[in-house]
């Protein structure tokens, strides 16, 4: 996956760093690291430079984050609760649950997208449950945007200081990004279990 995306960089510069980063948004298996840490090489080997492709890769980032948001709207409370309704009953989740978890995200949603644009996979996906709970769109835009822009700045620079070992530098990143699927997993394991067995108390 790799070359190609990185020769469709080469061939088309800033678009090619812009569209890379909002299918990256949308499609999160596309690897940012690969994209954005190359887009810092290619300002050392090209006319590129370091601004025009944070900028670009930042826009792209912010279209593909908004494409996300559009999609959770559609997937409002409202027709959670409808699936809630029919079956509910086999995933042992109530509405109440769910007006819990959209209260939480109410109350600590900004934060969360914010930190969550450094973070590989959960950066693209956090913005459907941005969506589901109606966050303030501007506000969505400002705090997805901030983030979005420190992890952009961070790979791109890095990769235009490394020149040609950028690979090393991806290499790395990978190393971070399994150790953080391990941890959502986890976490998402142990959420699980604790989830289920307050039903049980409560049952």
């Amino acid at each position: 996956m790799d070359n190609w995306i990185t020769d469709f960089m080469e061939q088309f510069g800033y678009f090619g760093i812009f569209l890379m980063i909002a299918l990256e948004n949308v499609f999160p298996p596309i690897p940012s690291e690969v994209i954005l840490t190359f887009g810092g090489v290619m300002t050392t080997t090209t006319n590129l430079t370091i601004p025009g492709v944070i900028i670009a890769a930042t826009f792209g980032s912010v279209v593909g984050a908004i494409i996300l948001y559009g999609i959770g709207r559609l997937l409002d409370v409202e027709r959670l609760e409808k699936i809630i309704d029919r079956w509910g009953h086999i995933l042992r989740v109530t509405k109440e649950d769910i007006h819990k978890a959209d209260a939480w995200f109410d109350k600590y949603g900004y934060w969360t997208v914010f930190f969550c644009r450094m973070i590989p996979l959960i950066r693209s996906l956090i913005s459907i449950p941005a969506g589901m709970s109606n966050m303030n769109f501007g506000l969505f835009l400002l705090f997805t945007t901030i983030g979005t822009l420190i992890w952009n700045i961070i790979l791109v620079v890095v990769g235009a200081a490394v020149g040609e070992n950028w690979t090393t530098i991806v290499h790395y990143m990978d190393i971070y990004s399994n150790i953080t699927y391990a941890i959502i997993a986890a976490a998402v394991i142990i959420f699980i279990v604790l989830f289920y067995k307050s039903k049980r108390k409560k049952a």
